[in-house]
């Protein structure tokens, strides 16, 4: 049998999810500051964003902080102020892109206003990412590869379907519209799908900034016969492999960071449950 296709031992997997949460709590960038809205800590801004901001007025640069929008409450007020800041971070270079979605800008419990999706790594902002785990009938994993137009991770496998939350949007809502836009699924072909769980929160530091992310994933068992297909155009590959041959794949780093916490954790559950 091909080390491919030989069983993965629990001690290796534990040992596996262990370094990769470890690499996913990394320090904020070197000077980056503590951002506030609202009087709520919310993220941590790039030195360059911090930079961007100090002469227009739309933020309070303290020593230790950047405040966006100073004496502003959540409201629409407060999103013109967002707005802004995110055309200013463009127009400094300070973004990766700019993709015309807005994402919720939140601390904890609290919603504080919408801003645009490029501007959350610069300003350490939460993101929600969920994610989709879809095996065969025969136990293989279906993993997808980034195209090489993606501004992180282009070219590195992934999961099958992932993608980041709107906002306003339902977290079943958002994984149910990924599974259509990255795999070809229809939810009549997820009915065999478990419910989101939340992996972890990671912390990595990006060229662009700091990722922020809580990572949710679903499992579901496609059945025989169906063959994810990419509709939006960022997926490059798609293929199913066996379990031990995922985690050769994370091992030699292959696959993103956030896919690697998701599938390990998902192969630990399964196992855990009696499902593999």
């Amino acid at each position: 049998m091909s080390e491919a296709n030989q069983p993965v031992t629990l001690a290796r997997l534990q040992a596996l999810y262990t370094r990769l949460q470890d690499l996913a709590q990394q320090q904020p960038p070197e000077l980056a500051r503590p951002l506030y809205i609202d009087g709520h800590c919310c993220g941590w801004a790039t030195l360059a964003a911090c930079d961007a901001l100090r002469p227009t007025g739309l933020a309070q640069l303290d020593a230790d902080a950047l405040r966006i929008g100073p004496g502003l409450r959540a409201g629409p007020e407060l999103n013109a102020v967002l707005a802004q800041v995110a055309q200013v971070l463009r127009e400094a270079r300070c973004l990766r892109g700019w993709r015309d979605e807005l994402l919720d800008v939140t601390a904890g419990e609290h919603h504080l206003g919408v801003i645009e999706r490029a501007a959350m790594r610069p300003l350490g902002l939460v993101t929600r990412a969920v994610h989709l785990n879809a095996w065969t009938p025969d136990g293989r994993l279906w993993i997808a590869r980034r195209s090489l137009s993606k501004s992180t991770d282009p070219g590195m496998w992934d999961t099958l379907v992932g993608g980041l939350v709107g906002s306003g949007e339902p977290l079943e809502t958002a994984l149910v519209r990924e599974c259509g836009e990255e795999a070809g699924l229809d939810p009549h072909q997820l009915t065999r799908r478990g419910p989101l769980r939340t992996v972890l929160r990671m912390h990595r530091r990006l060229p662009e900034g700091y990722q922020v992310e809580d990572l949710l994933t679903s499992s579901c068992v496609l059945d025989a016969g169906t063959e994810p297909a990419n509709r939006d155009g960022e997926v490059m590959e798609i293929a199913a492999v066996s379990e031990a041959r995922a985690v050769q794949l994370i091992e030699s780093s292959e696959i993103t960071l956030e896919a690697a916490l998701v599938i390990v954790e998902d192969i630990l559950h399964r196992r855990a449950h009696g499902l593999a």
